[in-house]
């Protein structure tokens, strides 16, 4: 009553130590998030109904004046209210006859009466808490209650398997009707990854104050001043010098390689290849991963349909990323045009629909026990979960066939029937699990320029994108295993770089050593043929004229002169025009790092005809377009996908050669001057002898040589009442 609560925050990752700075920001400020209930819910309506009919008669308009008298409904339509009266008096019309009819609606007289059993279904079977289905995992044989997992990781699991509950390890011993029975596992580790559930997203509230850190944080490390940047941290949440110069350090190597940090106005969207070949797509949004799963799966739903491939995707609060595969390119600068505030809506329920995500079908079942369509309890006994989803599977057959139907036979969007549960449920999905509005406000702002696109091809993921790229299980948005994410095969730092200053870059080096090893140098006749093939035509090259005469005695490749130049084929001679897709392609695997002009000039085409083709390439996943030798001169540059790929991993390889390894006697000497060990580096007095011993915290070494061996020849002015002082 008189105490001052307190709790304590335990950051996990470098994202939680933001957000948990953020967190404290808002605190100190006295900013709260804030609580939106939910608006006209059809499915609690529909249980309120039932159970204010089962007590006593109602006449119809008297009934709808009761609802609109309460603040979710006061602006309920009289039809949605005649609607869920209706499906309260009719039920469902399964295969087994009409279930869950608890209403007598007498239309002649406009009253409506509770049937036999209505209040004893409302009086078990309510409330607005979901049915999550949680199995109890109780210790073997003394039956101590352990904790929950999931349901659908419950009946997965099998007898000897070994998981992961809090800090320990458990063996299931035997898996029973909502009990997973275990003993101790004696630290083993696990032999199954862990469940996992749906988190709350970050709350916009929340989100804002995470981008007020980036953007103050980016203000002065661009002033070139970290130290204030710290003390602005240290101010504003209160925490120490430690935290603050790991935030510091952690965004400021996402500044190097992104060049802006992401906030709520401004996106920034990267792409860099994995170890497979394939590409990563990571948009950086801090809106919260509400939010960023509805655009996760927008943007999944849209490249589903462009490239008729299934991507894996995933969304947390501060990104979203999708894994290409080698076959996928386009201008990154297209991706913020893919979605359209206008038809987003449409899309995500699409994407959310086909097939029924486990968003949807999760809140399908609630929103059945909610308006008592699907019981909780019959019969005075606990209606078993397993049998509570094979009712509400014949419940989605009768009231939406689409979405139960074998998608095989789907064809097209999947249209939504005008029905009160499923528009509830298809509504809370986009509102509840996913933040549809504000990725409608998102897209709009990028339509009108009020959110700034950034794009950004870098050699190696930023800090910034680590932690979703590991691939936490919650954050999947497709059926793919964690160990099968494309993800996986991206190689990520162990710490954060020390030289920001190339950090992200395709170097110069790397780009003339690609374009050196593409460059080709064929020795011998059959080489010529074959690679002046591919060029479709090419103009006379001194090096090669010795076998290309060869060609010619052979009566393999003939000679033309156009325009002044000498231009060389071989086989029977090929309209250009006819095949310029082929002679561009074969100039982008031999030129490195190209341009459209370049290309134009070669061929002696239009530059617009190179362009045309260049664009159909890169659709193909053949070209990519960006700007490597020269990024702040205008102008696209090209480069074959395979070469560009290879660029990448020599920038990082030769970054990594730069940072050479410490001689034996280099380090020898840091460690004897760091343990001040080494002469003029010892310390002395209290305070000294309290930073060794603060230093040496955790070492073991044995009572009697502390004294002697450890601490007199680090302290100048070593004795024992040194130690009693202190």
């Amino acid at each position: 009553r008189y105490g001052i609560p307190k709790g304590r925050i335990y950051p996990q990752t470098r994202d939680d130590l933001v957000e948990c700075t953020a967190l404290l920001c808002a605190v100190r400020a006295g900013r709260l998030d804030a609580l939106l209930p939910p608006v006209a819910p059809l499915d609690i309506l529909i249980q309120q109904l039932v159970a204010e009919v089962s007590a006593d008669e109602w006449d119809v308009d008297e009934l709808y004046a009761l609802v609109t008298n309460a603040g979710p409904y006061r602006d309920l339509p009289r039809e949605r209210f005649d609607q869920c009266l209706a499906l309260a008096a009719e039920g469902v019309m399964t295969g087994r006859g009409v279930r869950s009819h608890w209403i007598h609606h007498d239309e002649e007289n406009g009253l409506v009466r509770g049937r036999r059993g209505a209040r004893m279904a409302a009086l078990t079977s309510g409330g607005a808490i979901p049915e999550l289905g949680d199995y109890r995992v109780l210790l073997d044989p003394d039956e101590t209650f352990i904790g929950t997992v999931n349901e659908d990781w419950a009946t997965e699991s099998m007898p000897g398997d070994i998981f992961t509950l809090g800090t320990h390890s458990w063996r299931i011993r035997r898996i029973e009707p909502g009990v997973v029975r275990v003993v101790d596992a004696e630290g083993l580790p696990p032999t199954i990854p862990v469940w996992f559930g749906e988190a709350p997203g970050r709350t916009a509230e929340l989100s804002e104050e995470v981008c007020e850190i980036r953007r103050q944080v980016e203000d002065r490390l661009r002033a070139g001043d970290p130290d204030a940047a710290r003390l602005w941290l240290m101010g504003a949440a209160g925490i120490d010098a430690e935290p603050a110069e790991q935030i510091v350090r952690y965004l400021a190597a996402s500044l190097a390689i992104l060049g802006v940090l992401p906030t709520r106005e401004r996106l920034v969207i990267e792409r860099f290849f994995d170890e497979t070949g394939g590409m990563q797509l990571v948009v950086h949004s801090p809106h919260g991963a509400r939010l960023n799963r509805g655009f996760g799966l927008s943007l999944r739903k849209k490249f589903c349909k462009n490239f008729d491939f299934e991507l894996q995707a995933a969304a947390s609060d501060d990104a979203v990323v999708l894994s290409l595969g080698p076959q996928h390119s386009f201008a990154l600068g297209d991706v913020a045009g893919f979605l359209k505030s206008k038809s987003v809506e449409a899309t995500l329920t699409q994407a959310t629909l086909v097939p029924p995500s486990p968003m949807f079908l999760s809140r399908w079942r609630w929103n059945l026990n909610r308006s008592l369509l699907v019981l909780r309890w019959k019969g005075g006994r606990k209606n078993p979960p397993p049998i509570q989803r094979m009712e509400a599977d014949d419940v989605m057959a009768a009231l939406f066939p689409l979405a139960a139907a074998c998608q095989e036979n789907v064809s097209g969007p999947v249209e939504l029937p005008d029905q009160v549960i499923v528009n509830q449920t298809m509504d809370d999905t986009l509102r509840e699990a996913m933040d549809v509005d504000g990725l409608r406000a998102l897209v709009e702002g990028i339509e009108q320029g009020q959110v700034e696109v950034i794009t950004v091809d870098s050699t190696e993921p930023s800090p910034l994108c680590h932690e979703l790229l590991v691939g936490k299980a919650f954050t999947f948005l497709d059926d793919a295993e964690a160990i099968d994410r494309r993800t996986r095969a991206v190689p990520l730092r162990r710490g954060l770089p020390v030289d920001l200053t190339e950090i992200g870059k395709v170097s110069l080096e790397a780009i003339a050593e690609v374009a050196n090893q593409a460059c080709p140098n064929p020795q011998s006749a059959d080489e010529l043929y074959e690679l002046l093939h591919s060029l479709v035509r090419t103009q006379a090259q001194d090096a090669w004229r010795t076998s290309f005469d060869r060609l010619v005695e052979q009566g393999r490749a003939t000679v033309e002169i156009d325009d002044g130049h000498e231009w060389w084929f071989v086989g029977a001679k090929r309209e250009l025009a006819e095949h310029l897709e082929e002679a561009v392609r074969g100039r982008l695997e031999i030129g490195g790092v190209t341009t459209t002009k370049t290309i134009a000039s070669q061929l002696n085409v239009a530059t617009s005809s190179v362009e045309f083709v260049l664009v159909g390439l890169e659709n193909e996943g053949t070209a990519i377009r960006g700007r490597w030798s020269n990024p702040s001169e205008p102008g696209d540059e090209w480069c074959a996908r395979r070469l560009l790929s290879r660029m990448h991993v020599l920038s990082q390889k030769g970054r990594r050669a730069r940072v050479e390894p410490a001689s034996a006697q280099d380090f020898m000497r840091f460690l004897f001057e760091w343990q001040h060990v080494a002469p003029g580096h010892q310390l002395s007095g209290a305070n000294g002898l309290g930073r060794i011993v603060a230093q040496l915290q955790g070492w073991h070494a044995a009572a009697a040589a502390w004294e002697p061996n450890i601490l007199a020849p680090r302290l100048t002015d070593f004795s024992t009442e040194l130690i009693d002082r202190r």
